[in-house]
């Protein structure tokens, strides 16, 4: 078990691990499984449930600070949300989920977890929840819509501190269901690059999930 560079997080071999907040010691979110290791508990994070696991574990190098402010757009019921709660535990996370069902999912983690503000609208209306999300230093972004590359944009364009990273979890077939896999992926890339961002990353997702890349983006 070693730690990785992303604090409170810990691999061993192909397995993810993030430590269970202080007041979540005990509290599982999806049946996940919880392990003790040297007065730390580890709560496990399954790539096969969470894009991001699946990114980093085919390597994506991310920075994400314990006092960074993250906006999620599209946290539907909480998996992933609550990791990177473990990770960002003296910031805040702006959780954006339009589903009402899977928002009263999302309400029960975030009753255990202080620093998750859930946010039930469409990421497609940014200027929707200006009052409550301030400059962000990180967008991650986990939307099934054929626009998602335009829900990112506005985004960014409305929260995302200068010289900050964002991260989009592109499903090829929400884009187009005869698209190949990769040339949805370089048609999003095409999209970012002629807005301005530039792309610093592409991970495909496979053999965790199929027919999805990570896109990580910077706006310098």
């Amino acid at each position: 078990m070693k730690q990785t560079k992303i604090p409170y997080v810990y691999q061993d071999k192909n397995q993810l691990f993030t430590e269970n907040l202080d007041v979540c010691k005990g509290i599982k979110v999806y049946a996940e499984k919880i392990i003790k290791n040297k007065n730390k508990e580890l709560r496990s994070w399954t790539p096969y449930r969470s894009k991001l696991a699946a990114a980093i574990l085919n390597g994506l190098e991310i920075e994400i600070k314990k006092d960074y402010n993250v906006l999620y757009l599209g946290a539907a019921t909480g998996t992933t949300v609550s990791h990177i709660s473990d990770i960002t535990r003296d910031g805040m996370i702006y959780a954006v989920e339009s589903s009402p069902i899977s928002m009263k999912k999302l309400i029960t983690v975030c009753q255990k977890r202080p620093n998750i503000i859930p946010i039930l609208n469409d990421a497609f209306h940014p200027d929707r929840y200006t009052s409550i999300v301030p400059n962000v230093d990180l967008i991650y972004q986990d939307i099934s819509q054929r626009n998602q590359a335009e829900i990112f944009l506005k985004n960014i364009k409305k929260y995302l501190k200068e010289d900050s990273i964002a991260v989009i979890m592109v499903k090829a077939r929400s884009i187009d269901v005869a698209m190949k896999p990769k040339i949805a992926y370089e048609k999003v890339c095409s999209y970012l690059k002629e807005n301005n961002l530039k792309i610093k990353q592409v991970f495909e997702l496979e053999p965790y999930e199929k027919d999805h890349a990570a896109i990580i983006i910077t706006n310098k």
